[in-house]
C-alpha cells in the first residue's frame, strides 16, 4: 500500500492557463508559490526564508472554478497528488516535470482588486 498525497498552502504565481483538450473538460495549470519562514539561532541570527514554487494541475470543474476565481496572488489550499512526466522539448531532449495534481481546492483569500470579478 502506498500513499501520494500533497497538502500545500500559498499564493499563486500568475493567472491560471485554461484549455478544454478532452471534450469539453477543462484543465488548468498554474504556478503555487509555499514559503518556510526562516528560524531564529540560538546566537539570534536569522535564516532566511525559502520559498519553493509548485506546478499546480486541476481538471473538470476545479479547473472551472480556477478559471473563474483564481488569479495571481490568491492565496490557496490545495490538496491532491504528486506526479511526474516527461515530455520531449524543442531541441528533442527529454525534459521532465513534477505537478500537483488538485483533488481539491480552497479560496482562502483574493486580491483586492479581483473581488469583483
Amino acid at each position: 500500500m502506498g500513499i501520494n498525497k500533497a497538502i500545500l498552502v500559498g499564493n499563486v504565481g500568475g493567472d491560471p492557463e485554461v484549455r478544454y483538450p478532452q471534450k469539453g473538460q477543462a484543465v488548468a495549470q498554474f504556478s503555487l508559490a509555499t514559503t518556510e519562514r526562516g528560524r531564529v539561532n540560538a546566537d539570534g541570527t536569522r535564516n532566511p526564508d525559502v520559498t519553493d514554487w509548485h506546478n499546480i494541475v486541476l481538471w473538470g470543474r476545479n479547473a472551472e472554478i480556477a478559471e473563474r476565481y483564481i488569479r495571481k496572488g490568491t492565496q490557496l489550499y490545495v490538496e491532491g497528488k504528486i506526479r511526474t512526466r516527461s515530455y520531449q522539448d524543442k531541441t528533442g531532449i527529454t525534459r521532465y516535470i513534477t505537478e500537483i495534481y488538485g483533488d481539491r481546492i480552497e479560496l482562502l483569500s483574493r486580491r483586492p482588486d479581483a473581488a469583483g470579478t
